[in-house]
């Protein structure tokens, strides 16, 4: 939805593919697909004709399930038939959405300072970093007349989040005066407003941008550290309850990228 909002206040006439009981925002105009993920090359080849750009950003994002869900394949084989229909109807820019877990974060955690720019090798340890890497591997200078980008987003947070991931779990607990139990705090993530990112895929379209790119803001926080400044909104600090659960011991220590459209403004 941020992308959408973004190319619709750049002057941009959209399509979107919605699910059938989706209602379409004003401006759209909609395209009805119950799993968009299964519908074969020659309907994307079809539906793309007469546009410009595509920006791909479904995937299957279940909070606690989408690391390791059988779904990642569906959406690689999906992506992989999406970006085929559209290089048949002349499309001329392919964005595709990435991910840090794409990244070797075992590295990351050998080397707890060092950001993680566009060139870090790729080693990923879950299904769906396999996935979303094996995308970007398998359309990168594989779609002739079709430029591509690859956004890999880092850790986001905003409008519209899922009630079950980090920080609508802080601010659910705090809301509520309940402790917010969480593990050490130690380790350091680099966190993005989803409309900011939403505002950078959007302009990596509209510039017809190329090759992967970093959708992150570069500034290491620890989650303890993003915890207290949402609890001192509360005038809660006490219910942080840092060491509440244990450190995962994959969990990588130091998650931080290099930002592309920073680098390019």
């Amino acid at each position: 939805m941020q992308v959408l909002r973004h190319l619709l206040a750049e002057g941009a006439q959209v399509t979107a593919v919605l699910r059938p009981d989706r209602r379409a925002p004003i401006g759209v105009t909609p395209l009805r697909s119950p799993d968009l993920f299964a519908e074969p090359a020659s309907f994307w080849a079809e539906t793309c004709a007469g546009h410009n750009a595509v920006v791909h950003v479904a995937w299957c994002a279940e909070p606690g399930d989408y690391l390791h869900s059988p779904l990642n394949l569906d959406c690689l084989v999906g992506t992989l038939r999406l970006a085929q229909g559209a290089a048949a109807a002349g499309v001329r820019h392919f964005t595709g959405i990435g991910t840090c877990f794409e990244y070797d974060l075992s590295a990351a955690a050998v080397l707890p300072h060092q950001p993680l720019t566009i060139h870090a090798p790729l080693a990923a340890a879950t299904p769906y970093g396999s996935a979303k890497a094996a995308t970007f591997m398998a359309l990168t200078g594989n779609m002739p007349g079709m430029d591509f980008a690859w956004c890999r987003l880092f850790y986001l947070f905003g409008q519209g989040e899922d009630p079950r991931r980090l920080v609508p779990y802080i601010h659910g607990r705090l809301n509520a005066g309940e402790p917010v139990e969480l593990t050490s705090g130690r380790q350091l993530r680099d966190f993005l407003d989803v409309a900011e990112a939403g505002r950078q895929i959007a302009e990596v379209s509209l510039r017809g941008l190329t090759g992967p790119l970093n959708i992150c803001s570069g500034l290491p926080v620890t989650i303890a550290a993003l915890a207290a400044r949402i609890a001192e909104s509360y005038g809660r600090p006490d219910l942080i309850r840092l060491g509440a659960r244990p450190d995962r011991a994959d969990d990588p220590a130091y998650v931080v990228g290099v930002p592309s459209l920073a680098a390019m403004a």
